[in-house]
């Protein structure tokens, strides 16, 4: 197939049209993504661990962005994950069996969670305020 001189400056055309839009979707989800790094956050002397494990990059109601991190509890080989919890801080144990997490949504602390460390399952505090 032969293309006349027209066919080629379109085709040019086509090319340097679509590569700016590229480089732009990169650099925005680049810019917005969340960090996928597994971080240590709490342990105890019986060999409990808490890590911060998945991350999702929210908005606030300013506009400010933040992260809020999933976790996860690990004994040995055994990982569970605490699920619908995201937080933007560090839980607090408060017994062998019981740590305190704090729900965020769009960047701002909600309500305050009992999480079990056996099943990870999140239970609301009833008696907290989030703080």
């Amino acid at each position: 197939m032969r293309f006349g001189g027209a066919g080629y400056l379109g085709l040019a055309a086509l090319l340097a049209c679509e590569r700016p839009a590229a480089r732009k979707t990169a650099s925005a989800d680049a810019g917005t993504s969340a960090p996928a790094t597994d971080s240590l956050v709490l342990g105890d002397t019986t060999g409990v661990a808490v890590w911060f494990t998945l991350a999702r990059t929210a908005t606030g109601a300013d506009g400010n962005k933040c992260v809020e991190r999933g976790l996860e509890i690990r004994r040995g080989s055994r990982r569970v994950k605490v699920p619908l919890l995201y937080t933007g801080t560090p839980p607090v144990f408060l017994n062998d069996s019981t740590m305190r997490a704090i729900l965020w949504i769009h960047c701002q602390p909600g309500d305050a969670y009992l999480v079990n460390l056996r099943t990870g399952y999140p239970v609301r505090d009833l008696g907290s305020n989030g703080s």
